[in-house]
């Protein structure tokens, strides 16, 4: 019988967060957890926009600022999958939507006039941003917000550096978006399990993994109703208003980080074209439909 897994759990990126790995010497196991989790809180301080100090909250700053701001490698790394996405998408994956963000408000539950979202979309789009010469440059009053991607770079950036320490079974979990660090011993997968929108005591679909990793997106993780409709988080930087598509969608990839871009980007389309898309994308994948069917490709133990 294979050994269990030391777990350490932690909070981070406003997430519960938990790191299993398989090590014969506990003190080992809870020195290289410790190096895992200040990495991600390495990158929590740099990129959290609700920290004044961070790099990110510092690029907002310099918006209309011609100059620019000096950016390090990592930070146009990240801008350039950023970027990737955003030309891969046509626009719906957009970092720039901070103005759209500001604007809807899911804890007062207000539905903004269409003149106010008209205004706030003057200030989107990734094409007016300046990146390059290690500096970025945003126009007056844009704003960026990395979280659709920070949080999956990070569960990447951790399970890198388990691998640098010379771990070879283990799992990152930041919130629901997992990194594997090699297959359980024996190479018997990860089996992850997927919430259902409709009650997340439920399980939708278990999908296994051996390596890469994987990401969820969905419309039951911020909302509100309002004269009937649902309002969701997951707002359209095309429109200004929030995706009406599909209620959520999980991708397996190679790399946790390449999963949350295609899953957002998968709840940002118009239903069939996402079914689509996710099928043409050849990516392990499960979804649940407005009608509330689940399908996908890789899917297991269906409920």
């Amino acid at each position: 019988m294979s050994p269990e897994p030391k777990r350490f759990s932690f909070k981070a990126m406003g997430s519960f967060c938990e790191i299993q790995l398989f090590d014969e010497s506990p003190v080992r196991a809870k020195n290289i957890a410790k190096q895992l989790i200040d990495e991600v809180a390495r990158l929590e301080k740099k990129y959290s926009r609700f920290r004044e100090d961070s790099l990110l909250s510092r690029i907002n700053s310099s918006a209309g600022n011609k100059a620019g701001l000096a950016i390090d490698e990592e930070t146009q790394s990240l801008f350039n999958h950023a970027l990737n996405c955003f030309e891969q998408s046509d626009g719906l994956f957009d970092i720039t939507s901070g103005a759209l963000n500001q604007l809807w408000d899911f804890k007062k539950a207000l539905v903004p006039s269409q003149e106010k979202i008209d205004a706030a979309r003057a200030h989107v789009g990734l094409h007016k941003v300046s990146c390059q010469d290690s500096h970025i440059r945003l126009p007056r009053y844009m704003q960026i917000d990395f979280g659709g991607i920070v949080k999956e770079y990070a569960a990447d950036s951790a399970a890198s550096l388990a691998r640098s320490l010379d771990v070879e079974h283990g799992l990152v979990n930041l919130g629901g978006d997992f990194s594997v660090i090699g297959a359980q011993p024996e190479n018997t997968p990860w089996t992850i399990g997927i919430s259902s929108p409709e009650s997340k005591n439920d399980i939708m679909a278990k999908i296994d993994l051996i390596n890469g990793g994987l990401a969820s997106s969905g419309d039951y993780e911020r909302f509100f109703m309002h004269e009937g409709h649902r309002y969701s988080h997951i707002l359209n930087p095309l429109t200004g208003w929030p995706a009406s598509g599909l209620r959520a969608v999980s991708i397996a990839a190679n790399l946790c980080s390449v999963a949350g871009s295609v899953a957002t980007i998968a709840m940002l389309k118009e239903e069939v074209e996402a079914k689509i898309w996710l099928k043409d994308s050849g990516l392990g994948h499960v979804y649940m439909d407005s009608q509330g069917i689940v399908a996908g490709a890789d899917l297991k133990n269906k409920n």
